[in-house]
């Protein structure tokens, strides 16, 4: 029996998610790709990027007899974007990734999406609901765009043509058999010829559709537990914490008349920048009471140490100030501090 999917997207709506479609619950149509981009090793050390691939390619391995998936976004950054590279003179050192400057997204949508469930559950107690954010073995872009909540640009991320790339993605597996509401739509790729966020990033890490993570700026400074490649330490900037300079120059992210949607209150920025001078005297405590929840509580002291000292040393001018070559010499020699930070302490004090 099939359930008309209207009344569960307007719930979905009504719980405050910018966007909310429907697919069913179908294997990977790239399977094959995703394989191959792991057997090249491009996920670098996310190793649960390789594990689970039965559950990762097939949404009914993560729940038996799933029928269909009910995919939500969450808008966290409004349009337009701020005009201008990353690079530019007047950033910032200590620049947070836009994602992570408001309240951490897992707890936020995962709260609303189990209430969701236990809603649906009472509604339809034959049947089974098992919600994900993020952190499941699910490929959220690939289930967004087949319910019509986008397409898949050149960098990798959903682009809604109305809301940009700026979502959250999470969603809802269930045996329920839905039917998409009739103004559900596939939305075609608008990319075209553009290249703007190949050409942007600043490590090369992008080719069309595809990411090498072991280039990737937020991969280095969220995910990498180890040392940063001589070769990128430089091309990282005034960044602590995530990039965005991919969805910065995409034209999609710019503004257009009638654009519609606003961000989530739950992310409005706490905070923007970290000093990374502070950072540097930080201790586990400073760490949690200064991120907490924040989705920047990913990245531990050690790494967030060194990427504080990738950052002034990519500050014009920084290494040199007396105050600043005080810290990153105390670090380097501190032997209770984190080894990796110490490590990058005495790449670039030398």
């Amino acid at each position: 029996m099939t359930v008309p999917a209207g009344p569960i997207l307007d719930a979905c709506r009504d719980a405050g998610f910018a966007l909310a479609g429907v697919c069913p619950a179908e294997p990977s149509a790239f399977a094959d790709e995703y394989r191959r981009w792991i057997d090249a090793g491009r996920h670098g050390s996310m190793a649960y990027l390789a594990r689970n691939l039965d559950v990762r390619l097939d949404p009914r391995v993560f729940l038996p007899g799933a029928r269909s998936i009910i995919m939500v976004a969450d808008q966290y950054e409004r349009r337009p974007a701020p005009a201008g590279s990353e690079d530019a003179p007047h950033r910032p050192a200590g620049r947070i990734a836009r994602y992570a400057r408001g309240r951490d997204y897992h707890g936020v949508m995962k709260k609303r999406l189990h209430a969701l469930c236990d809603a649906l559950r009472d509604e339809h107690p034959a049947a089974e609901f098992r919600a994900f954010v993020d952190t499941a073995p699910i490929l959220e872009r690939e289930h967004a765009a087949r319910a019509g909540l986008g397409w898949v640009g050149k960098h990798t991320l959903l682009i809604h043509p109305r809301l940009g790339s700026w979502l959250f993605l999470g969603g809802i597996a269930t045996t329920l058999d839905l039917t998409p509401a009739p103004e559900q739509q596939p939305v075609t790729d608008h990319c075209g010829a553009c290249t703007r966020c190949i050409d942007a990033c600043p490590t090369g890490a992008i080719t069309p559709y595809s990411v090498d993570a072991t280039r990737c700026i937020a991969y280095l400074t969220i995910e990498h537990r180890g040392e940063i490649d001589p070769d990128l330490r430089g091309l990282i900037g005034g960044r602590v914490f995530g990039c965005d300079d991919c969805q910065e120059v995409c034209p999609h992210n710019s503004h257009r008349p009638g654009d519609v949607g606003e961000p989530h209150p739950a992310y409005t920025p706490r905070q923007e920048t970290l000093d990374p001078l502070a950072v540097l005297e930080w201790s586990e405590e400073d760490r949690r009471r200064v991120l907490g929840g924040s989705a920047m509580t990913r990245a531990t002291l050690a790494m967030l140490k060194r990427n504080a000292v990738v950052t002034l040393s990519n500050t014009p001018g920084a290494i040199g100030n007396p105050a600043v070559r005080a810290a990153i010499t105390r670090l380097r020699d501190d032997p209770a501090e984190p080894a990796l930070a110490r490590a990058a302490a005495a790449q670039a004090l030398g």
